[in-house]
């Protein structure tokens, strides 16, 4: 029985792991159902301030080189962990909502 070495084994490791994060044609994103009116009045009223604190322009995180969120995965999950560490209290259709407003505007995962 033939080994594979520690790199191939890396390379493969990688190879799945990328495949994992990209979305899959025709799969809905996990936020399709969030509205996303809802989730700009949000947005502008809890997360705007919060971000021009951080970065002076307050929508210069969603169009950065560099941006962590490159799914429609990444984007839910970060609205929820800005929700959890603020304190905002929102509920899942609200993160939604907020996930579908951001998409919709500057990350265009979805199909417009």
């Amino acid at each position: 029985m033939r080994m594979i070495g520690a790199t191939s084994l890396r390379a493969l490791a990688a190879l799945w792991l990328l495949a994992a994060t990209l979305p899959v044609a025709g799969q809905a994103a996990p936020y399709a159902k969030g509205d996303p009116k809802a989730g700009e009045a949000l947005a502008e009223r809890d997360c705007v301030s919060c971000h021009a604190a951080s970065f002076g322009n307050a929508h210069a995180i969603y169009i950065r080189e560099d941006r962590r969120v490159r799914t429609p995965a990444q984007l839910l999950a970060q609205v929820q962990r800005c929700n959890a560490e603020l304190g905002k209290g929102y509920f899942p259709d609200e993160e939604e909502s907020v996930a579908a407003y951001l998409d919709r505007d500057f990350y265009h995962f979805s199909p417009r």
